[in-house]
């Protein structure tokens, strides 16, 4: 255990760190923004009153985080009517997924109080001001989210916290073996981590996180669902488009766009009516992808300007938010990205639930145990690059019946390891029980 006036040294230089890098920060945060909202969120001002009642908190960094625990927070609005939930993010894009979430979940459940506010920056200050203005009866942390001034201001108030889905890529832990003593001690007040994997366990156990305080339960994204409303407009927009080959490339990133379109070249050499719908990760990127369509020569409809493809159209950039899904479903065949560039990936399970064939680049860190199953099944293709990527669009759209099993397969893995939620539900309760037997006593 490490001393208690060590661990506030180790803190207090973080928090120095934290402080000298506050421009370059606060330049970031500048553009992390929603009209309409103020900044002031990012020095733990609450957006809304909270006057009495209790108060769940689930904190999930970015659009991919809030999409993995779409199912935890419909649960939690399920099963938790009387608490308020409040989920944070960092980013805008975010945020702007979570609003639409709890939007929806505002119509079937009316009088619950759902809210959403930008996480606050972790200077020592802007932690406890948050902590202590929000007072939740429990803190929950999805994947790697793991703010030392955050965590010790729960502590500091009395507020249980939980790891839910706890990610640790090889490549994350190798950074964080350099601050061992500063996760150690943040790892410290975790009352419970569900960790993905025995593997993202061992790695947590390995920076300061208790064993006994560990699980392996799997990892919540199996847990995916969709509304009925993903699939009645997606077959409303496959009957539009027609009968031609589509193929679809989610959560795209810079350098990866132009492979993408030079496989897409490739491949309408050998079917001209292919259609790409290119769904670029970051909105603020669209004007940009809709550049480089224009430079590759790329007959192009844009989704947000209400242009529907032709029979002529090459690419139909889904330049709008929220409607991955959607998108996903209204494909042949389904590339995710972030794996052809070394970002790491993205959620292949999304389109697999979906009953579509899912291809990946070979950059996939942060997806490699969902990869692994996958393939072990039979339900994933990888490819290297943009040669590779066309011929096996090609092979695919010439085999419907390799689509179906590949479709098939990737279906049968995701019904498979459900369960996780479940699972965490449970600790989840306990730990709220808990906590409610400690604050009675």
């Amino acid at each position: 255990m490490i001393p208690r006036s060590l661990s506030r040294a180790v803190r207090w230089l973080y928090s120095l760190a934290l402080y000298g890098l506050s421009p370059l920060i606060w330049q970031r945060i500048w553009r992390e923004h929603l009209p309409g909202e103020s900044r002031r969120q990012r020095l733990g001002c609450l957006p809304f009153p909270v006057d009495g009642g209790a108060t769940l908190w689930l904190h999930c960094a970015s659009v991919g985080e809030v999409m993995a625990a779409r199912p935890l927070i419909e649960a939690l609005t399920e099963q938790c009517p009387g608490h308020r939930l409040v989920v944070t993010t960092m980013t805008a894009t975010g945020a702007e997924r979570v609003r639409s979430l709890l939007g929806s979940l505002a119509v079937k459940h009316p009088s619950r109080d759902l809210q959403h506010c930008f996480i606050p920056l972790d200077f020592p200050g802007a932690a406890r001001r948050f902590v202590a203005n929000l007072r939740p009866a429990l803190a929950i942390f999805f994947e790697t989210e793991l703010w030392p001034n955050l965590l010790h201001a729960c502590a500091r108030y009395g507020v249980p916290v939980a790891v839910v889905n706890g990610r640790l890529s090889p490549r994350a832990f190798e950074r964080y073996r350099r601050v061992r003593p500063l996760l150690r001690e943040s790892l410290g007040h975790v009352a419970w981590l569900g960790a993905k994997s025995a593997a993202d366990a061992e790695r947590f156990i390995q920076l300061g996180m208790a064993p006994a305080r560990t699980t392996v339960v799997g990892s919540l994204k199996y847990d995916i669902s969709h509304d009925h409303s993903v699939h009645e407009e997606s077959e409303r927009l496959r009957t539009c488009l027609g009968q031609r080959p589509i193929w679809v490339a989610g959560s795209t990133h810079p350098d990866e766009e132009e492979q993408l379109l030079d496989a897409h070249r490739r491949l309408r050499l050998q079917r001209p009516k292919a259609l790409l719908i290119l769904v670029p990760r970051h909105p603020q990127r669209f004007d940009q992808v809709a550049e480089l369509c224009r430079e590759h020569d790329m007959t192009m409809a844009r989704r947000s300007r209400g242009e529907w493809p032709n029979a002529g159209t090459a690419v139909y950039l889904a330049d709008t938010m929220g409607e991955l899904a959607t998108l996903y479903a209204v494909a042949d065949i389904a590339f995710v990205g972030g794996s052809l560039v070394p970002v790491g990936g993205h959620n292949l399970l999304e389109p697999a639930a979906l009953g579509v064939p899912v291809i990946t680049g070979p950059h996939l860190t942060n997806f490699s145990d969902v990869a692994s199953v996958l393939r072990d099944a039979g339900a994933l293709l990888d490819i290297d690059d943009a040669v590779s990527l066309a011929s096996t669009l090609d092979r695919l759209f010439a085999e419907p019946g390799e689509c179906r099993r590949l479709a098939e397969a990737g279906r049968n893995v995701v019904e498979a390891n459900r369960g996780a939620l479940e699972f965490t539900l449970q600790c989840l309760t306990g730990l709220l029980q808990t906590g409610s037997a400690t604050a009675s006593g």
